[in-house]
């Protein structure tokens, strides 16, 4: 059977709020414990494969940032991930592992494929992991019991929908015009963190990006406001630079601007923000792509706190751009209820609080993940994912 020309589409999603869930989060943090769970015994195969699966929170990397990560050709790391995802569901299935039972809820055995493929699309749109999409798809049928072949097809199916709107909205753009505008941006740029002082700097002439500028992985359309072709990893960052092409207030940009250095618990790493926006009226600000659902997590927050730092000393404004309309600043002010906030500052109380403390938190109380995210936002609460733990530790104020 094949999937239907009805499977959703990224471009049709305006707000990726109405698919942020836990029961979406909880995929995401089996995912993350199941690799861990590897990691005890090959620690390599297990930092290859949550690198690719973007399984702490951040986006998925290229086989050509991870070859230059572990210093390995990229068709080595593709046959490493390749060994890794095949022994990772060999040791979930010998195991019992409980997240067999998840998965099989969540993508069925008897469900057609386009049921199939439109939750896969969505879940691929809401966390930003196009990069990944073929091999989280396939990872995520196999483990819900689905056989090889099958979770190949469907996974393809995924893939061949990602492709056709990135064509789609190649054809749309090329017939774009500077003077068509779109009403969300004006909105956005409201919610710009600008620095106290200073000229901005220019704008940097290419993309900071050198390891995998050119990888085939990557989307791909030609923008006339800047004159050339721009690459993207996620249709969450397309929908951003298609905004900035169609709305005059936008004089120019480049895509990737700097490499900004952060450290997480020791480890220094390198982020790449999104995109560097020179307004009409000669203001410059600094815009990331980080999904509604993402921007709790400690990773996130590290890498704004150093991408503003670098936006403010350049001149530049700082701003998250999630995919919603809800931006990081509506989310910290979200009204939660009382009691399950105290609630869980009772389990923070006794130490950190892990994943099964907090689902049975979400089904003795009905919270949100929006709410949860919030709470953690407000109280500069430590999450981390990979796998799931939180911590009232004061952290310095990232978002």
């Amino acid at each position: 059977m094949t999937a239907s020309q009805d499977a959703v589409e990224p471009e049709l999603l305006d707000d990726v709020a109405d698919d942020i869930s836990f029961g979406l989060e909880e995929i995401n943090e089996l995912l993350a414990e199941l690799i861990e769970w590897q990691g005890e015994r090959r620690r390599r195969d297990a930092e290859i494969i949550a690198l690719r699966l973007g399984v702490s929170g951040e986006r998925p990397e290229t086989l050509a940032r991870i070859g230059a990560r572990f210093d390995l050709a990229r068709d080595r790391v593709r046959q490493l991930h390749t060994r890794a995802v095949g022994q990772l569901l060999r040791d979930a299935h010998a195991s019992g592992h409980r997240a067999a039972g998840i998965f099989a809820a969540r993508y069925p055995l008897d469900a057609r494929d386009q049921r199939l493929v439109r939750a896969l699309l969505i879940e691929t749109y809401a966390t930003d992991t196009d990069l990944a999409a073929n091999e989280l798809s396939y990872l995520k049928l196999r483990l819900a019991g689905h056989a090889p072949e099958d979770a190949k097809r469907v996974a393809g199916y995924v893939m061949q929908r990602i492709m056709a709107w990135q064509k789609k909205t190649r054809r749309r753009l090329a017939k774009l015009h500077d003077t068509e505008t779109t009403g969300a941006l004006g909105s956005w740029l409201s919610q710009v963190e600008w620095p106290a002082s200073g000229a901005p700097a220019a704008l940097p002439s290419r993309s900071a990006r050198t390891v995998d500028g050119d990888d085939e992985a990557r989307g791909r359309f030609y923008l006339g406001k800047v004159g050339r072709e721009v690459a993207f990893d996620s249709a969450l960052e397309a929908r951003l630079l298609q905004e900035l092409t169609a709305s005059e207030l936008v004089d120019t940009f480049q895509e990737e601007p700097g490499a900004v250095g952060y450290e997480i618990d020791g480890v220094r790493r390198v982020a790449y923000p999104s995109v560097v926006v020179r307004l009409a009226n000669g203001r410059v600000v600094l815009i990331d792509v980080q999904p509604l659902g993402h921007v709790g997590f400690h990773v996130q927050r590290t890498r704004s706190a150093a991408s503003r730092e670098y936006a403010h000393a350049n001149g530049w404004g700082w701003l998250i751009w999630t995919g919603s309309r809800t931006g990081v600043g509506e989310l910290r002010r979200r009204e939660v209820d009382p009691a399950v906030e105290e609630r869980l500052r009772e389990l923070l109380n006794s130490g950190p609080v892990f994943w099964s403390a907090l689902r049975g938190l979400v089904a003795e109380t009905d919270m949100e993940l929006m709410d949860f995210i919030a709470l953690v936002l407000r109280n500069e609460w430590r999450w981390d994912r990979a796998p799931f733990r939180l911590r009232a530790v004061g952290e310095p104020r990232a978002v």
